[in-house]
């Protein structure tokens, strides 16, 4: 089987073109999953970093902030290029090692999730253990949690709760604990099916504090996880963009071949134009990347740019989406398998931005900052 190739973002010291051995690992996983996502559950499911069950070396894959972020970025929408589902195991995995690694805990054996979501104002309650347990494990969690992502299938997860006194706390949780049972099971989803989610309820389920209360979303790495998220994206529409690509490539080939008149200019401008969207979405991500390891985006202007990329990559997925579909027609979406699967789970993925809402937390952003700041921030 040829090599996966690498999907790269601009930056001052180019990244090297070639996957190495881990990362060669990670995106054989996501195109041998197909449809599925067992290979990529198993792949991160390995012992604790560091060593695997049988003492071989573990993954050595980039965390956020630690010097190789774009390499992360890259190696995450690489994997959305062969499957956005096996990316969807990926980044929550990555996310979450980049958040104990932030906060010195020590990360636990197997595939890890990061259970934030307080929709509804649904969230698990907080309260001190009577004891502490050798494991560190000073709180308790009481509730329910929506949108558990991959539940059945992760090890432990970071999980936010409240306090009593309001304070929201992120806490490492061993999921395989009696006290977590699933609720609300039903996942009828065509886009992103094998990304089973559902709620997980907590019964008395013992928790490791991860950073102080509130340290979860003030951290500079809340916003950047953001931005590895539209990375996902990103490679998503890289993968619909082939399809595009390939079909103009065949229609040029026929016509050296003289079997036929070659793309028209329909299709080339279809194909120029995902080529600037995407280019323009590369730029932005690398752009980013390099300040995150710089130390430039921390703090309220990390936010800010956050929600900046996040919302333009989320506008760009979708014209992809449009013009690739507009120039290819019903052909691939009823006869390539492939094809049709990434335009829907990428359909779903982008849901994870909140559109106007997002837009509008954006613009108070950019109100909060001092007239220092947004002269640094906002040229406008």
């Amino acid at each position: 089987m040829p090599a996966t190739p690498l999907v790269l973002l601009p930056g001052a010291a180019p990244s090297a073109p070639e996957p190495d051995a881990d990362e060669a690992a990670v995106l054989a996983a996501a195109a041998e999953g197909g449809s599925g996502v067992e290979p990529m559950v198993a792949l991160l499911s390995r012992g604790a970093p560091g060593r695997d069950d049988d003492g071989a070396p573990a993954l050595d894959l980039p965390l956020t902030g630690e010097g190789r972020t774009r390499r992360q970025w890259e190696l995450l929408a690489s994997t959305a290029a062969v499957s956005l589902s096996a990316a969807r195991v990926l980044e929550p995995h990555l996310d979450a090692l980049s958040i104990l690694s932030q906060a010195g805990v020590p990360a636990p054996a197997g595939l890890l999730g990061v259970y934030a979501s307080e929709s509804g104002g649904v969230t698990p309650a907080v309260r001190p253990a009577p004891d502490a347990a050798p494991d560190g494990a000073a709180w308790l969690l009481d509730g329910t949690k929506p949108w558990c992502s991959l539940a059945d299938r992760c090890a432990a997860a970071v999980v936010t709760g409240r306090a009593e006194d309001g304070l929201r706390h992120a806490l490492l949780v061993d999921l395989a604990h009696p006290g977590v049972t699933p609720v609300d099971t039903a996942w009828p989803a065509l886009g992103l099916a094998a990304i089973t989610t559902v709620g997980l309820r907590f019964d008395a389920v013992p928790g490791r504090s991860v950073g102080e209360p509130e340290w979860y979303l003030r951290r500079p790495g809340f916003a950047w996880g953001g931005i590895g998220v539209a990375a996902v994206w990103f490679g998503g529409a890289v993968h619909v963009a082939r399809t595009l690509r390939t079909a103009v490539q065949r229609r040029a080939a026929a016509a050296a071949d003289g079997r036929g008149p070659g793309p028209d200019q329909v299709g080339l401008a279809a194909l120029g134009r995902v080529d600037r969207l995407l280019h323009a979405m590369a730029s932005l991500l690398g752009h980013a990347a390099e300040d995150v390891d710089a130390g430039r985006l921390d703090g309220a202007h990390g936010q800010v740019e956050a929600d900046r990329i996040r919302g333009t990559v989320a506008q760009l997925c979708t014209e992809v989406l449009d013009v690739v579909g507009q120039a290819t027609g019903p052909g691939p979406l009823t006869g390539d398998a492939a094809h049709a699967r990434a335009v829907a789970d990428l359909q779903v993925y982008l849901r994870q931005h909140h559109g106007h809402r997002d837009d509008a937390r954006l613009a108070e952003g950019l109100l909060a900052l001092d007239p220092a700041e947004r002269a640094g921030v906002q040229p406008w």
